[in-house]
């Protein structure tokens, strides 16, 4: 059997920037429980919210006040700020028809959401912040996206923004590039200033013929 190559992409900070949203929401939220807003933005930009909470909440209720930042993410997601970082839209397109994916610590409804508002083309895995027991920076979103690609971890690219992300890509025994990085990141083979500087070189490698 042969099996095309695979580019898998982060959302928030790789292809989508809805950093101003995340520090307000992550704001109030702080405030409802009493958090200081920086150490929970800190703790909240390598974990999951429910990780997030169950960290900087112990012995409460880590689903529900999971829950409350989802209304507030939510509505966010549907009026809130948002942009495609620069050359997103065309990198998208200039992949139709090779395969792709997007692997986030976001709720695929949100992701859908603001790629319809800003008219970038959504595919047909999505994996999210629900899909697996363990999240960013373990290996798991990774290679449950190969696995539903149809796709060996070797022939993935993982493109990401963040250590955390590059870390899970790297544990999956997957090529990571980093985007959108002033300094490079621990293991990944490449690192680019921005997503458009790297699109050329993401194409190619979609492009590659098939692995036996």
């Amino acid at each position: 059997m042969t099996v095309a190559p695979a580019v898998l992409f982060d959302v928030d900070g790789t292809l989508v920037d809805a950093l101003a949203g995340q520090r307000r929401i992550w704001a109030q939220w702080a405030g409802e429980f009493g958090l200081d807003p920086d150490t929970v933005y800190a703790v909240a930009q390598r974990t999951r919210p429910i990780e997030t909470a169950a960290e900087l909440l112990p012995g409460s209720d880590a689903r529900s006040a999971a829950a409350r930042f989802d209304e507030l993410e939510d509505e966010d997601a549907a009026h809130g700020d948002v942009r495609q970082i620069e050359g997103a839209a065309a990198l998208l397109e200039a992949l139709a028809g090779r395969t792709w994916a997007l692997v986030t610590s976001n709720a695929e409804r949100r992701v859908v959401r603001r790629f319809e508002r800003l008219g970038l083309p959504v595919p047909a895995v999505i994996v999210d912040n629900a899909a697996t027991r363990r999240g960013k920076p373990a290996p798991d979103p990774y290679l449950f996206a190969a696995e539903r690609l149809g796709v060996e971890p070797r022939d993935c690219l993982v493109v990401e923004d963040s250590p955390s992300g590059a870390a899970a890509g790297i544990a999956a025994a997957m090529t990571v590039w980093c985007v959108n990085c002033s300094e490079a990141v621990p293991g990944a083979a490449r690192h680019y200033p921005s997503l458009a500087a790297a699109a050329r070189d993401i194409v190619a490698f979609a492009s590659r013929p098939p692995s036996v």
